[in-house]
């Protein structure tokens, strides 16, 4: 009767043996390519704005190194490990590696308050390693085939990564927008239409508690300061999800905007503690910059109408990732931009046709 648990277990190991060794594929796939966001001037795979918000939180680069590569070491580790026969560092190094995982979860979760998606393939494959390896995984016979097809699957779990994700190869990278959206000449409708002749104009996708829009926002107004020439800013609403209070500096911009207050109120919003931007908040927000308050509480409707045509709008014409910009009819996502190219591109956009 012990005979045929023994058995059982001995057919299942080599099969949870290359599960374990799967796992650590599709790990190390996400480490690598969670690695060259990290060190890219802009992001190849995950421009997604929770990407962008763990890249940028502090626990990004734990005694300045760049977490991704503490998740290619132990992939590299956990693949060696599959042809090594070393049972108890295999099972410390899972156990290790779970833990460590679950930690980044949690962190994501409750302290940053964004998502990865690339951690979100990462993380959990050194879960379901642990599992595979605490169920009796053991290192398989390293043969030149196997050594063969590690690399061309590393390849492919990357390339597959590079395709979820989104952002692989970058969209827009070729100027190609849904035909009901762009203009004959490529551009979306809604930047075609805010162009005006002999001035540069700056069409802004926006998201009042977005870090990396406020962190562009910075580099823009010292840009627009130093250009002497006219520029003129055009701002759409995107509100994301992932930041509560989005949705109420949007609609108070909105507000304001019909006032002829929104570029008052656009900098009052995003100079504001991000916890202030509640609906009081935004309504004491507008008071300061003049606002008739009466006025402001009657156009909230309105405003929720045009946000939502805004969010639609801009999500039509393929803009998922924030920051995202147009200068002239040129399109800039990402935060990477210094304020002296920012500069150079609204002095080309003044002398375009």
């Amino acid at each position: 009767m012990q005979v045929v648990p023994t058995s059982v277990s001995a057919a299942m190991r080599p099969r949870l043996s290359l599960a374990a060794i799967g796992f650590a594929l599709i790990g190390l796939g996400a480490s690598v390519a969670s690695l060259v966001d990290y060190v890219g001037t802009a992001p190849t795979f995950c421009a997604e704005t929770g990407c962008a918000t763990v890249r940028e939180s502090v626990w990004a680069h734990p005694l300045g190194i760049p977490m991704p590569v503490i998740g290619v070491a132990f992939y590299l580790a956990a693949l060696t490990l599959g042809f090594v026969d070393a049972p108890r560092l295999r099972r410390v190094l899972a156990l290790a590696g779970a833990a460590w995982a679950v930690f980044l979860i949690v962190l994501q979760g409750f302290v940053i308050g964004a998502w990865c998606k690339l951690c979100l393939i990462a993380d959990p494959a050194a879960i379901g390693y642990a599992v595979t390896v605490l169920a009796g995984a053991a290192a398989l016979r390293f043969t030149p085939l196997r050594g063969l097809v590690t690399l061309p699957a590393l390849l492919a779990t990357v390339g597959l990564l590079g395709l979820w994700t989104g952002n692989f190869p970058a969209a827009g990278a070729h100027g190609v927008e849904p035909a009901p959206v762009a203009s004959s000449e490529g551009t979306p409708a809604f930047v075609a239409q805010a162009q005006v002749p002999g001035t540069a104009t700056v069409v802004e996708v926006v998201d009042f508690e977005c870090p990396f829009c406020r962190r562009m926002q910075d580099r823009l107004a010292s840009a627009i300061a130093q250009v002497r020439n006219p520029v003129r800013v055009v701002r759409k609403m995107l509100p994301l999800k992932i930041h509560p209070h989005a949705m109420p500096a949007a609609l108070a911009y909105c507000c304001a905007d019909a006032q002829g207050k929104g570029d008052a109120m656009a900098a009052a919003l995003f100079a504001a503690q991000p916890d202030d931007l509640t609906p009081e908040g935004c309504e004491e927000i507008a008071a300061r910059v003049g606002c008739d308050l009466e006025r402001y509480r009657r156009d909230l409707p309105q405003a929720e109408a045009r946000v939502a045509a805004e969010m639609k709008e801009v999500r039509a014409a393929g803009v998922h990732s924030l920051p995202t910009l147009f200068i002239g009819h040129e399109q800039i996502v990402g935060a990477s931009k210094s304020t002296e190219e920012l500069t150079a591109l609204l002095d080309h956009a003044e002398v375009s046709p």
